[in-house]
């Protein structure tokens, strides 16, 4: 096996870093996962993830770990309502979607972020994850590298591996590319359901999707009730500069929203009022459809490092978590020659799947910030459903 007698280092221990060291280890790999973390107990935030099954799904039935998913996702929380700037609903699958149907083309499953890092850990080898670990900087090391990290430790790796997401530290050690702005931010906000009666009795433990014209209001319900929400609309790059908003005041807040939404009800002022400060502006970014690079054979990326994209068609996780399942197989397939020979097929594979669920990502972007948002997703979504 190529990776015999060869130490792998993984940056970053999300979904993605996390599924690889599992599919490596059960190959019985030598790997170590360096996370910025401080330790397991660190809190987790970001919205729920939906697995795919040709993606996500397949990465963890791979990894021996399915029945163990079936224990932590919750069921029913993908279901969802489409409803306008008033709260009115115009469709729901509440009635329609089974809670369970594992092996469907369609299904898929909702998971907190929490439980999902906790069933990987538990996956792996004891002390595989080296917490407190934030990536500076790495050298070239012999035929490998030395990484170093923020605490003043290093590490040597004969091949290291970039989940370390969007913002990589490690990506320019193998492209000069960068993410481009999509035009689209999303202003995300948390808030407990006892302080959000109206709309936690109105989601029902999935999720929402409320269309305006060109602005969005999404919501997801967490494994704890609470609510995690995003308003999202299309504005210029240095908007965060230039609002002027303190995202610590609500009143700040609330008050841009209704200046901002004026045609939206009252109804989702109770997000705003009692969410928890600061509210994060997050700006969209995509990498280029056609970016490529020359594949080394002790560097490689995965996950948002490799190919960040818009969240509109769900695939970030999952594309991410199929690069685990891909590199894991090529990294360990005795056909190829050398490793450089194998980075270089699976980054060709993964830089092109990717480019069709970010191109995918992007045009469901530009109807849910269209004009007719509404009528168009209702229509994107009906006919997904007869298809």
């Amino acid at each position: 096996m190529l990776i015999d007698n060869k130490s792998i280092a993984i940056v970053g221990g999300g979904p993605a870093g996390l599924t690889l060291a599992r599919l490596l280890q059960l190959k019985n790999a030598d790997v170590k996962v360096y996370e910025r973390d401080i330790n397991k107990h660190a809190r987790v935030q970001g919205s729920p993830l939906d697995m795919h099954e040709d993606s996500g799904l397949a990465a963890l039935r791979k990894a021996d770990l399915l029945e163990e998913f079936k224990k932590a996702f919750r069921p029913g929380a993908d279901k969802a309502l489409i409803v306008n700037e008033k709260a009115e609903i115009f469709f729901s699958d509440h009635e329609t979607k089974p809670d369970e149907d594992f092996g469907a083309e369609h299904f898929r499953p909702e998971i907190d972020r929490g439980p999902l890092r906790n069933m990987l850990l538990e996956s792996l080898h004891p002390e595989t994850v080296v917490w407190d670990s934030h990536f500076i900087s790495m050298e070239p090391h012999n035929d490998g590298w030395l990484l170093h990290f923020k605490n003043g430790t290093s590490a040597h790796a004969d091949l290291v591996i970039a989940a370390d997401g969007a913002n990589s530290k490690v990506r320019p050690y193998l492209t000069e590319i960068k993410p481009v702005y999509s035009g689209i931010i999303m202003l995300e906000g948390n808030v407990s359901k006892d302080h959000a009666p109206n709309i936690s009795s109105l989601i029902k433990g999935g999720k929402i999707m409320a269309f305006g014209n060109t602005q969005n209001v999404l919501l997801g319900q967490k494994g704890n009730g609470d609510l995690g929400f995003y308003a999202s609309f299309k504005a210029d790059e240095n908007w965060v500069l230039n609002s002027g908003l303190n995202f610590s005041d609500h009143h700040q807040i609330l008050e841009w929203f209704r200046k901002e939404y004026p045609e939206w009800s009252d109804i989702w002022y109770e997000l705003f009022k009692n969410a928890n400060t600061p509210f994060i502006p997050r700006l969209i970014h995509h990498m280029p459809l056609d970016q490529t690079w020359e594949a080394k054979s002790n560097v490689t990326l995965m996950g948002d490092a490799a190919h960040v994209m818009p969240p509109f068609a769900g695939e970030g996780a999952n594309m991410a978590m199929l690069d685990a399942l891909e590199l894991s197989e090529h990294l360990t397939d005795n056909s190829y020659r050398t490793l450089q020979e194998a980075i270089s097929n699976y980054e060709t594979k993964m830089r092109k799947r990717a480019a069709l669920a970010t191109k995918e990502s992007l045009e469901n972007g530009e109807r849910m910030h269209s004009e007719n948002a509404l009528a168009t997703m209702l229509e994107f979504f009906n006919s997904h459903l007869t298809s």
